[in-house]
């Protein structure tokens, strides 16, 4: 009795996650520019290819073209890693080119916050700094930039 009591919780508390995997192609639009990112126009619009893989619960989303590079000049990397639960996505990209100003330094690193429906993902990309703590920092300290995205995937 007590294995059935067990089973039953694990297929009751198991999360169905759904299947992100696949080429997308992603539409975004920039919004807030709190970080004052170089190069960032409010309400500009750009288009990215990224790939999504997933194991379980866990998700990688490489992106791949001139996103990629853009990416790679801003945070210093391109390939997000996270989690995957029913159909909300949760990724990072944590920043590695460093910046500064005066006797600040920081990184910028990104977040993905989105939601799967079928072939289309939906959400924001929020990025934000990690500084040194000087009081240089203080413009952009606790700052926030974000870009609005919905991308889609062939059929599966």
């Amino acid at each position: 009795m007590r294995h059935l009591v067990l089973v039953m919780c694990a297929a009751a508390c198991s999360t169905d996650n759904g299947n992100a995997a696949g080429d997308y192609t992603v539409s975004l639009t920039n919004r807030d520019n709190g970080c004052s990112i170089m190069n960032w126009t409010v309400g500009a619009s750009s288009n990215a290819t990224v790939t999504l893989t997933q194991s379980d619960a866990s998700v990688t989303a490489s992106v791949t073209g001139l996103g990629a590079v853009a990416l790679e000049l801003v945070v210093g990397g391109h390939v997000y890693t996270g989690k995957i639960s029913g159909d909300t996505l949760d990724l990072n990209l944590f920043g590695t080119r460093s910046n500064s100003t005066g006797n600040c330094t920081y990184t910028y690193n990104s977040e993905i916050h989105a939601v799967l429906d079928g072939n289309v993902l939906t959400g924001q990309i929020d990025y934000h700094t990690a500084t040194n703590n000087s009081p240089d920092c203080a413009a952009i300290k606790d700052c926030r930039s974000f870009q609005d995205f919905n991308g889609t995937r062939p059929p599966q």
